[in-house]
């Protein structure tokens, strides 16, 4: 059965793959991404142009935090089936320097789309939320049930503000809501204000490899198409639920810079900056529940991961050498 989504952010690095995965399930796809400058556009689109090729995917260009461009959007199609809310200004260090903007887009504009969903009788919305709202000290792997009201930055707040406005919406009107709680998310054409993209750029390009900290800190990786595939699970009817996404290794921005060098076949040069108070000195995340309730687990190991990542960017080198990553 041939059904119809709405995906936001749909430029963006999960909300295009996601895209790619639905249309070739046969379903319509309708995608909105206001392309803004947060990083280099030239990433978003160049994952447009992938997309342009697919019949059943139609984008248009605004912004979800404007209500009379969302509501002429729901009026045009009527009806989606699920909504696959993906948009949002991301990065915890950004957020500092404009929370303004976080907050108009990310809390704004979540309650912008679960009000459309009412007015417009969709049943269906899935909510990208973080790993950043677990805030300072954790348990290790974290559960889904660990203190989330203490975020770091105002990324991660906007991203708790957009949980409970799903709560909301779910006891008031009975939306089926799924909230993914994604863990450092990497692959072919990631964002370039991360570090995984970053440290094969700078370490291919012979260019100096900037560390906040002393490069002890650890990440839990995910790689792009287990984080794809397990929205796409979340479709389902779950009532409401929170759910956690993230990669099954957790590495070292140390040793994550000695395997780019291993898989690249060359030397870095390290230059050491202070510890950015809007980071997380570790993450890494209990997935039982997304194996319980989805049947979900991380398919594509890290090695193999990063792989895959180094051989994308000495494809498109030529072009991807000048995205710009120091901003």
């Amino acid at each position: 059965m041939t059904l119809r989504y709405l995906v936001t952010g749909a430029a963006g690095f999960i909300g295009a793959r996601v895209v790619q995965l639905l249309v070739e399930q046969g379903h319509q796809v309708v995608g909105v991404d206001n392309l803004n400058a947060a990083y280099d556009v030239r990433l978003k689109q160049y994952r447009l142009e992938k997309l342009s090729k697919f019949a059943s995917f139609q984008f248009h260009r605004k912004d979800v935090a404007e209500r009379s461009a969302m509501q002429d959007l729901f009026h045009q199609y009527r009806s989606f089936d699920a909504v696959i809310h993906l948009a949002a200004r991301a990065g915890v260090r950004a957020s500092t320097q404009d929370p303004w903007e976080f907050e108009r887009s990310n809390s704004a504009g979540t309650l912008t789309l679960l009000e459309m969903c009412h007015r417009f009788d969709c049943k269906k919305f899935v909510f990208a939320s973080t790993s950043s709202i677990y805030g300072a000290n954790p348990p290790y792997p974290t559960p889904e049930e660990a203190d989330s009201s203490h975020p770091l930055q105002p990324y991660a707040a906007t991203k708790k503000a957009g949980e409970v406005m799903c709560h909301a919406y779910h006891h008031l009107y009975g939306l089926d809501v799924t909230i993914f709680r994604f863990f450092t998310v990497y692959g072919p054409a990631g964002r370039p204000d991360l570090a995984m993209f970053r440290f094969v750029q700078w370490i291919a390009e012979e260019r100096p490899v900037k560390i906040n900290g002393d490069g002890r800190q650890s990440r839990g990786f995910t790689y792009i198409d287990d984080v794809a595939c397990g929205v796409l699970l979340g479709l389902k009817p779950l009532g409401f639920e929170v759910i956690n996404l993230g990669g099954h290794e957790s590495i070292s921005v140390l040793n994550l810079v000695k395997l780019i060098e291993e898989l690249l076949g060359k030397k870095s040069r390290l230059e050491f900056l202070p510890f950015h108070p809007a980071d997380m000195m570790k993450n890494l995340a209990d997935v039982r529940k997304a194996n319980r309730l989805l049947g979900w687990q991380p398919q594509v190991n890290l090695r193999e991961g990063v792989q895959n990542l180094v051989n994308w960017y000495l494809q498109e080198r030529e072009w991807a050498s000048q995205i710009i990553t120091d901003g």
